[in-house]
């Protein structure tokens, strides 16, 4: 009998998978370079319409032109959990109705200059599903 751990694998999910983890969460973070640094901000998301919308504590003149969006479920116990990266241009909301909505319907953690509401329209959808498995 083997005493050797269970170990944790990563098994690549279709990009209609990764999609559909994306659509059954609500939480993730916002990536992108500001001055040859990598910023991560915590953001509320929604999928509509075949567009990623996010709110996240950011200036709204600090998002770039493109960016990314992470998400996941990682379970301690027993140490599986998938992730889902999105990643494409983005614009910053400008239609004051529209953004209205997103603030009402998607919780913020900053108001004002850095509360931004960002549209990505995904270039590249990719996941893994963490999954315990035993070494061969």
């Amino acid at each position: 009998m083997s005493t050797t751990p269970a170990s944790l694998r990563m098994v690549e999910v279709s990009g209609a998978e990764a999609l559909w983890l994306l659509q059954g969460s609500s939480l993730g973070r916002l990536v992108f370079q500001q001055r040859e640094s990598t910023v991560v901000r915590p953001a509320r998301h929604v999928w509509e319409y075949g567009r990623l919308t996010v709110r996240a504590p950011v200036r709204t003149a600090g998002v770039p032109a493109t960016v990314t969006y992470h998400v996941d479920e990682i379970r301690a116990e027993p140490g599986t959990g998938w992730t889902v990266t999105v990643h494409g241009p983005a614009d910053v909301l400008s239609d004051t109705a529209e953004s209205a909505h997103y603030r009402r319907t998607l919780p913020g953690w900053a108001h004002g200059p850095h509360d931004a509401i960002v549209r990505i329209h995904p270039r590249t959808v990719g996941g893994f599903r963490l999954t315990r498995g035993s070494e061969g």
